[in-house]
């Protein structure tokens, strides 16, 4: 080079690459820009959707409830430690208050098993001879949705999980079948996914997550954005202790005819009965 001449830049390569010179459908970074949002909320749905399809899933049952919910077992051995640890401080108000809540939970704890019986059920009856119907769909973590993704794998049956990216770690529960288990990072999307293929959704106690669910099928189907989703509580003494449903139509906040857009269930074949009388499935 002669004197004043500048050097010019290395040429990029696989262990130096410049930014510009990476191709964009491998430019991770560049993907995490906020302008190529729509870009990854179309990439978020159409992922799934294409999974779903070479799995050859028809149609889906959503199960929400409690993440907080567990099998009878272990919330009676959570009830003893509570009890245990009440018994060494008396006085202590959050002790008395653990062992409260931890008896509601043993109350609660039966929906587990109702819960993974529903699934069993469904699957074992939906599934045959290679068809993928009325698949069940969590939202693939623990509690309810452990035990539905669960009673489906009792079955050897498939069952899908749509987990969410959140501030705290999450992962996905072991019963979820490997190639469905699906995480999400836009909510939106991931509510997209539920109802896509959805013929029914079964609500078991649960806090917010689940009423955020139920509440927006009942909005979608208040308003006749769809009409192809029946939609069931399990439970309907903490269902009707939960929501004062009639004090919404005394008020004049919905109508009357609005009570006729759930059911109510106690078991999971009365649950199964309800779904496959509004869809025409043979149940015998």
């Amino acid at each position: 080079m002669s004197e004043g001449t500048i050097d010019p830049a290395p040429w990029p390569t696989s262990d130096n690459p410049s930014a510009s010179y990476i191709p964009a459908d491998k430019d991770t970074e560049f993907l995490q820009r906020d302008e190529l949002r729509p870009i990854r909320i179309g990439l978020e749905l159409l992922k799934p959707e294409l999974i779903q399809k070479e799995e050859q899933i028809e149609s889906t049952i959503v199960v929400f409830g409690s993440a907080r919910l567990h099998e009878p077992v272990v919330a009676k051995l959570a009830l003893k430690q509570a009890e245990a640890e009440a018994a060494r401080m008396p006085t202590d108000p959050a002790c008395r208050r653990n062992v409260a809540i931890a008896k509601r939970q043993c109350e609660l704890a039966q929906y587990y098993d109702v819960a993974r019986e529903f699934s069993r059920l469904v699957s074992s009856t939906c599934q045959v001879d290679g068809h993928c119907d009325y698949v069940i769909v969590t939202g693939g973590g623990p509690g309810i949705m452990e035990a539905a993704n669960r009673g489906a794998a009792d079955v050897s049956a498939k069952s899908i999980g749509l987990n969410i990216t959140l501030p705290h770690e999450q992962y996905p529960n072991p019963y979820i079948t490997p190639r469905l288990s699906f995480q999400f990072r836009y909510f939106a999307i991931r509510k997209m996914h539920f109802l896509i293929r959805a013929k029914a959704l079964v609500a078991f106690p649960g806090g917010f997550g689940t009423l955020d669910e139920l509440f927006e099928t009942l909005t979608l189907l208040q308003t006749g954005k769809t009409d192809k989703v029946i939609v069931i509580l399990v439970g309907r003494d903490f269902w009707e202790r939960l929501i004062n449903w009639q004090l919404l139509v005394e008020y004049g906040l919905i109508a009357q005819t609005d009570l006729d857009l759930f059911h109510y269930a106690e078991t999971a074949q009365e649950a199964w009965d309800l779904i496959a009388r509004h869809n025409g499935v043979p149940t015998t």
